[in-house]
């Protein structure tokens, strides 16, 4: 990530420019960074291309479903990490790569909600809450933070070679909690 893309990000996360070699899966999320779904009845076709590119255009139709698993995907296949079947349903994704015991930098982690459930990219923590960057969070390709009670999986892609960034990342708490992403 460049500097110039890296002040896109909010201040909180702009360190990620700083850090090298970052997974891969996280510098292809971080590229999508600030996608947004389309307000009202239109839909944002990136957002539908990105379903076409993984193969499942004819079950995503909207963007006003939800899409945190359709993100995870086409990052995991950009990155040329395996999708897991049923990839839309937000906890299929406890079946990605390998599990880990402890959430580190770029790993993916599942967790319930009402109704379902959420899958993200972890970039840090806080003491109560796990920081993320993932698809559907406030309608777009943002951070959220999401308290720690909820985490249902920790999973890690398989590396050939695991960079050296691949840490626990200890954050200060800021911003909003994220309750139901949606």
């Amino acid at each position: 990530m460049s500097g110039s893309d890296a002040r896109a990000l909010p201040p909180a996360y702009r360190w990620l420019a700083t850090v090298g070699p970052l997974p891969r899966m996280l510098r292809v999320a971080l590229a999508l960074y600030g996608t947004r779904e389309t307000v009202g009845a239109g839909d944002n076709p990136v957002i539908l291309a990105w379903a076409a590119e993984v193969g499942l255009a004819k079950t995503y139709r909207a963007d006003a479903v939800p899409w945190c698993g359709l993100f995870l995907a086409v990052v995991a296949q950009r990155a040329g990490k395996p999708v897991p079947a049923a990839p839309l349903w937000a906890l299929s994704w406890g079946r990605f790569g390998v599990a880990a015991e402890r959430p580190m930098l770029g790993d993916v982690l599942t967790f319930t909600r009402p109704g379902g459930g959420h899958v993200a990219l972890y970039v840090g923590e806080d003491a109560d809450t796990y920081h993320l960057l993932g698809g559907n969070q406030d309608d777009r390709v943002g951070f959220a933070r999401i308290v720690k009670r909820r985490l249902r999986a920790v999973r890690r892609p398989e590396y050939r070679a695991q960079p050296e960034s691949v840490a626990v990342r200890v954050l200060a708490a800021g911003g909003a909690l994220s309750v139901d992403e949606v």
